[in-house]
């Protein structure tokens, strides 16, 4: 979170779409945080988007994109991998912005596997709001009954490995 995924995944939309490539890009029906329709950036980019309930909405509605943009990917089932091998098959460029850990530190599919079959990956990292060291870790900060509890800086914060605390974002 807050590492900067969502404005560079619309940089590198708005950089396609300069080069007059035709682009889509999508997003999980489910994530409304900051719009229903647009993705949109913690710094307030934002770009139109396309939100779709399952990835396999997405091969359909790609077709005629010759760059495919997909946000918030770690709200997708693993039918995202198939997709992004589809996409790419037929000759699309894919970009794909999402958390590859969950607020317990742990792998957060599809995301790990979308990155093993992607030919080039960028981790960004955000900043640790405890010590300023680079951060790859979500701390829950608030209760939340599951995997997924949609939430900005209220909710989450990017913290290091070394100031991350387990017990925290448990709820423990």
């Amino acid at each position: 979170m807050f590492s900067g995924k969502t404005e560079e995944l619309i940089r590198r939309m708005k950089r396609a779409r300069i080069a007059r490539q035709r682009t889509e890009i999508f997003k999980p029906a489910m994530d409304t945080r900051f719009s229903e329709e647009d993705v949109v950036s913690h710094d307030e980019s934002s770009v139109r988007s396309t939100p779709v309930a399952a990835a396999s909405q997405i091969l359909l509605l790609a077709m005629d994109a010759q760059v495919v943009g997909i946000d918030e990917a770690q709200f997708f089932d693993s039918d995202l991998v198939e997709v992004c091998r589809q996409l790419a098959l037929s000759g699309k460029r894919v970009i794909v912005a999402g958390l590859d850990q969950d607020y317990l530190g742990q792998p957060f599919e599809p995301i790990p596997s979308v990155m093993a079959i992607a030919e080039f990956v960028t981790k960004l990292h955000a900043i640790c709001v405890v010590c300023g060291a680079p951060a790859n870790h979500s701390q829950r900060l608030v209760r939340g009954q599951g995997r997924v509890l949609l939430g900005a800086t209220d909710t989450y914060e990017p913290r290091c490995r070394e100031c991350f605390d387990l017990k925290l974002s448990a709820g423990e």
